[in-house]
């Protein structure tokens, strides 16, 4: 690509041209409307370019839909935002109604029976992924079996020969094969089955804390089943022996009190600031809490609670306080202090507001309790803390952090590791205590379950006072300050998904909405299937050939021996007198038919099966011995889940493969960076490598050799930084950029280089939004680890804080960090976060000599939009060129860049911010439009160049799958560019393929796109060659496509759907990004059944299973998301280079095996 053509992709001054500029590009053929490009700064870039048209193209219509809607009345909850949302992201069922979940409200007269029950019932949060139970686990078992042809000819038989007229001679021993077969095979399934169950009995009986000796209104009073209420089980108010055992043990190990209080120290990533006064102390711990068992009875208890204390529900701490040595309440406070099981009684915590009416009467009594998922119930007020899974889908209520922020980790939905933030609702951010939640009061008006992970539309409704009375609760009880029906739109930024953990949080409190399999997760997954090998479908065909022939021989049979039989003055008169069964010849044709089939069933070979169901066993064991397969940091080999349909792995066509964790470790490594048009960094990666050998070079050294060579210049590096400055904070055995010319330009201080760097690493430790963390403040006390929303973030801050610029600690008015070992200390501002279309973060800060800052990271192209105009174009060309190179070298880039902001500048545009993010609509449409006022006339710091380290053997297995005629398919839920990046990696995308980009928000564009893309493709690739002798057409260019789920849902659209699967299956290589785990399900199904082609999945997280359970066979990794996608595979391994020998090997011989035993037993009878 010439520099030209990369300027004229960098520059987009005009951001409403987006759609304009399609047309006028040179690249795109003026005929087929549709861009093809190579190189991976190209693929990257025309992403990038894609999103934004369609982005601009979806404001145009919000805002042509805003003035329609303004000229009508209307009386739609949702807002034109989430009106968009829900058509970019698809419909949701509307077989279910909506439903309300009531706390301390009295139900509507909807949602109650004529007795004041409940109406509506909801599931329970016990889960199932297994088959089969007690019950039905015989009958549904010989279903499947039975599914066989030859399962009901050889019962046909079996029942034939238990009569003796037939001429049998043992009928008992005529059974014994067929009964071999279905025990054995029943034996089979019903272990694989019991293993699951395991799993799920293990997550069911997870430990929970729900709020207790409180009433859920939207629960019956007695919910039980009317088997349980027939015999007499799980009466209501009774502890279950499940959860007795788990008290129990949690109360021998010890368990503490656990305190909820307000982080209202400026949310510091790290407190280093004064200690707080009494005073401070008393009001930030008046939520002193312990997790109690309901009181059940003078059994069991649990913790033990004094029975003259149990009404008891205020804050001990404030207790304490407040009330003089002198009053006789105060030996019983300390002594129930010193025991850990008291709660002092109930005091007033705060004024009314929000949810919260302190005017209410409550009893007083509800107190945390330790419970197992399966007890949940909607309506439950659940407490969670740090590193906890999530039992439910919760609205989130409140939060340790003062501005209603929490952290999770989603890998088990999407596969990515980030972490993502949700917020509190305003209305009950002030909720933190048991009593809190007795006073609160308030409705959920939720949306029903659907599966669509990025979507949620909710209303809260209570009544509360108008926002400019801001009188206390004291104030206002009693007065008649009149009350009004508030509401607040609760979205998904406000939902913690069922599957997610809980990260860098004290604790938080939520209320169930979605149970069991009304959760997301499990809507996105599916039943467990049923799966039989290819072979033993097509043995059902030969069966009925066969018993066809059989037939005519029994009924050439039966019709000859009834005509001899009519014949008279024969030797049979003499010789066989009454030898006849009747003396009819239909009935004894008939006779001698049966005995035919008897006679004659060897034709179909019952002895298959039974040699087929030891073959394979056997096979299984092969596979499960392999120590090629050994993965030895799990201390695993392959494991077989599924025996019966090992053959089936020779013949696989299509792989459909998640990213995260599976082709990539998920590990972010400093590799490159560019400054001032310096480039430094020595690391040499797949990609680079991949693409050298397909060149025919070989001007890299051998990976060990490289190896010593690296490690040999860290040392020198280090050596010579550590000469230069003292870097307290350094962790050497994390270091990942290499660059000898780094530390010798840092302490040259006579360099103009080195002020160039120490601007560029300043610019990485302030620009981010990264949590300081010390783990082991008093062993370790410089040991700093960060955690993010981005491992690219991560990565970032650790990089500059080994190369002598360590981010320190964080606060709402102060960020420390230390610049080559002199404390530096800046005042942030405004923090403007990154989002898909912005492509940008930024932050405001103050620097230490009072100039206030901006700094700007993001892509490429976006950034050199917004370059000031006298921006020396040396730095601008030299810098573009770094860019490509690292990521045509399979590197993530991210270009750096600052400004500085006069005082007045600032303070305009900081009111103009104030009020974008106090309107009620189109807020985030007004805010980018404010940031876009403050983000120009940048000036370029460098580039950064990250690794996403792939899993060791990743490139050479691709290479190796692809040469067995093999074709990959990327599903994965990152976005676009990350896709793009890991695809050049592993060398899934190559430079010499054409890649198409398909993103379309609607139907008609979608369909557009992809006739364009068929166009296109016949251009590219011409008529199919003719096939080689390895049978695999073979082409002169190769394709590839990659499309968003956006654009993936329209082309899933039954009109579209045939069109796209001749896309797809004509590329090489397709690539989906940002799909929900049952649009993985949805594609698989569409080639599995479109094609009739063999498929295989293979992913490491619970947001893979559904497609694991659509193919033709799952592969799970043994990982680090979990257990979920390996007990739900049919193989469970380590690593995905394996998979090569597990299909090119074990599956290979495994089908030959089959195949030709199969046709001998055939060839025999």
């Amino acid at each position: 690509m010439s520099m030209n053509s990369l300027f004229r992709r960098n520059q987009q001054p005009n951001p409403d041209n987006l759609d304009a500029d399609t047309d006028e590009d040179d690249q795109i053929d003026p005929n087929l409307r549709l861009r093809t490009v190579r190189t991976a700064a190209s693929t990257i870039a025309e992403s990038i370019r894609s999103e934004q048209r369609m982005e601009r193209r979806r404001i145009k219509r919000r805002r042509l839909w805003g003035s329609l809607k303004s000229k009508k009345s209307t009386t739609s909850a949702l807002t034109v935002g989430e009106q968009r949302r829900d058509s970019s992201s698809g419909p949701t069922p509307s077989n279910k109604p909506r439903r309300n979940v009531y706390v301390n409200c009295n139900l509507a007269p909807q949602d109650k029976d004529s007795h004041g029950r409940p109406l509506h019932t909801f599931v329970r949060n016990k889960v199932k992924t297994t088959k089969y139970t007690i019950i039905t686990f015989i009958p549904k078992n010989l279903y499947e079996q039975f599914r066989r042809v030859a399962n009901l000819y050889f019962l046909g038989l079996v029942c034939i020969q238990v009569f003796p007229i037939f001429g049998a001679a043992a009928p008992q021993i005529a059974m014994l094969p067929l009964l071999f077969i279905l025990t054995v095979t029943a034996l089979k399934d019903g272990v694989e089955d019991y293993r699951r169950g395991v799993v799920d009995e293990e997550v069911n009986n997870s430990a929970a804390t729900k709020l207790g000796d409180w009433r859920n209104v939207n629960v019956p009073d007695d919910s039980r089943p009317f088997w349980q209420k027939l015999l007499g089980l799980n009466r209501p108010g009774t502890i279950s022996r499940g959860v007795r055992r788990l008290r129990e043990k949690e109360l021998e190990e010890g368990a503490g009190k656990i305190v909820l209080t307000k982080n209202v120290a400026d949310d510091a990533s790290e407190k280093t600031g004064p200690k707080e006064d009494a005073h401070t102390f008393v009001q930030r711990a008046r939520s002193l809490e312990d997790i109690q068992s309901v009181h059940s009875g003078e059994m069991h208890e649990y913790p033990p609670i004094p029975t003259d204390v149990l009404g008891s529900r205020a804050n001990l701490t404030i207790d304490q306080a407040l009330i003089s040595p002198d009053d006789p309440r105060a030996g019983r406070l300390n002594q129930s202090a010193a025991e850990l099981s008291y709660y002092p009684s109930s005091t007033r915590t705060g004024a009314s507001g929000g949810v919260l009416d302190w005017s209410r009467q409550t009893p007083g009594t509800a107190k945390w309790e330790r419970t197992l998922w399966k007890k949940l119930e909607i309506g439950d007020v659940v407490l969670l803390r740090d590193n906890d899974q999530i039992p439910a889908d919760i609205v989130v209520l409140s939060t340790s952090d003062a501005d209603g922020l929490c952290y999770v980790e989603t890998k088990n939905l999407d596969g990515e590791t980030n972490l993502k933030p949700r917020k509190s609702l305003k209305a009950t951010s002030m909720i933190s205590s048991e009593e809190d939640v007795e006073h609160a009061s308030f409705i959920v008006d939720s949306e029903p379950p659907h599966p669509n992970l990025y979507l949620y539309n909710a209303v809260l409704r209570y009544q509360g006072r108008p926002d400019s009375d801001e009188v206390s609760g004291e104030a206002t009880q009693g007065t008649g300050v009149p009350k009004e029906a508030q509401t607040e739109p609760v979205t998904i930024n406000n939902l913690l998904l069922r599957g997610c953990t809980v990260r860098n949080t004290g604790w938080i409190i939520g209320l169930v909405v979605f149970t069991g399999a009304d959760t997301k997760i499990m809507l996105n997954g599916g039943d467990t299937p049923s799966k039989r090998s290819k072979i033993e479908k097509e043995t059902n065909f030969n069966v009925i050939m066969n018993f066809l022939i059989l037939l005519s021989m029994c009924v050439s049979t039966a019709i000859v021996s009834g005509y001899f039989e009519t014949l008279t003055n024969t030797s049979s008169d003499f010789y066989e007198t009454d030898s006849q069964p009747s003396k009819y010849v239909v009935l004894n044709s008939l006779i001698t038919f049966c005995s035919c089939l008897i006679a004659f069933q060897n034709i179909v070979p019952i002895s298959l099966y039974i040699s087929i169901e030891i073959v394979k066993t056997i096979q299984a064991y092969f596979i499960s011995q392999d120590v090629d397969m050994w993965y030895q940091p799990y201390d695993t080999a392959c494991v077989p889940k599924t025996w019966n349909i090992s053959d089936d792995l020779g013949q696989i066509e299509y792989i459909f493969s998640d990213k995260t964790g599976t082709l990539t470790q998920n590990i972010m490594e400093f590799q490159k960076c560019s400054v001032n048009g310096v480039t430094y960094g020595e690391g040499i990666t797949e990609a680079m490598r991949g693409a050298a050998k397909r060149e025919g070079r070989d001007d890299y050294p051998d990976p060990q050799e490289q190896a010593e060579q690296l490690k040999e210049m860290k040392a020198t590096m280090l050596e010579k930084m550590a000469k230069t400055f003292k870097n307290r904070y350094l962790q050497a055995e994390r270091v990942t950029l290499v660059a000898p010319n780094l530390a010798e330009h840092l302490a040259d201080k006579t360099n103009p280089q080195r002020q160039h760097l120490i601007q560029f690493f300043r610019a990485l430790a302030v620009c981010h939004t990264v949590l300081s963390d010390r783990p082991e403040p008093r062993d370790q006390p410089y040991r700093l680890d960060y955690k993010a929303e981005s491992p690219d973030e991560a990565a970032l801050v650790a990089a500059a804080r080994d190369a002598g610029f360590p981010f320190v600690a964080k606060s709402n008015t102060s960020i420390d960090i230390e610049v080559m070992g002199q404390p530096e200390r800046y005042i942030p501002l405004r923090v403007l976060e990154f989002n898909s279309t912005r492509k940008r973060m930024s932050v405001i800060v103050r620097n230490p000599e009072g100039k206030i800052v901006l700094y700007c990271k993001g892509a490429d192209s976006v950034i050199y939009a917004r370059l000031a105009s006298d921006h020396d174009p040396a730095l601008k060309e030299a810098t573009a060129r770094d860019m490509e190179a690292f990521a045509n070298a399979g590197l993530r880039t991210l270009c750096i860049s600052y400004r500085y902001l006069s005082e007045e500048e600032y303070l305009n545009w900081s009111r103009q911010h104030d009020v974008a993010s106090s309107a009620t609509e189109n807020r985030e449409e007004e805010i980018d439009k404010v940031n876009e006022k403050v983000e120009h006339s940048l000036n370029i710091l460098g580039a950064t160049a990250l690794e996403d380290k792939l899993q060791e053997g990743v490139p050479d297995a691709i290479e190796t799958l692809h040469q067995a005629g093999i074709k990959l398919w990327i599903l994965t839920g990152d976005k676009v560019q990350t896709a793009i990046e890991i695809g050049f990696s592993c060398n899934l995308l190559k430079s010499d393929m054409e890649i198409m980009i398909l993103a379309a928000d609607s139907l008609d564009d979608a369909r557009n796109k992809v006739e364009a893309a068929l166009n296109k493709l016949a251009t590219i690739l011409g008529p199919p060659q003719k096939s080689n002798k390895s049978g695999i057409a073979s082409r002169k260019k190769g394709c590839a496509v990659v499309i968003d789920g956006d654009t993936l849902r329209h082309a899933l659209d039954p009109s579209i759907k045939p069109l796209f699967l001749s896309l797809g299956t004509q590329c090489d290589t397709v690539v989906c990004c940002r799909v929900s785990p049952a649009q993985k399900a949805l594609t698989v199904k569409l080639v599995k059944d479109g094609c009739n082609a063999m498929t295989l999945s293979i992913g490491d997280g619970a947001n893979d299973v559904a497609m694991i359970q659509e193919a033709n066979i799952g592969c799970g990794l043994l990982g680090l998301e979990g257990s979920q996608a390996a007990m739900s595979a049919d193989y469970a391994f380590g690593q995905f280079r394996f998979l090569t020998k597990l299909l090119l090997v074990h599956g290979r011989w495994s089908y030959i095996r089959v195949a030709d035993m199969h046709s001998n037993f055939f060839y025999k009878a």
